[in-house]
């Protein structure tokens, strides 16, 4: 995954900042606790293809 493109995404939902989780290959909103795919290192920014983590997911961890 591209720095620069890390530095430029945001949550489509509440324009807050994502965290890159490598081996899971998402990108994880902590505040709306959503996981969005990267397929073929193509972020999938979509609300609707973004799995909703439980409070108590490890990928919610800093």
């Amino acid at each position: 995954m591209d720095a620069r493109l890390l530095d430029i995404l945001a949550c489509p939902v509440c324009k807050g900042t994502l965290l890159y989780r490598r081996e899971q290959q998402v990108l994880v909103c902590r505040l709306d606790r959503l996981a969005y795919p990267i397929r073929d290192d193509v972020p999938i920014m979509l609300e609707e293809e973004a799995r909703q983590l439980g409070a108590d997911d490890p990928l919610l961890e800093r």
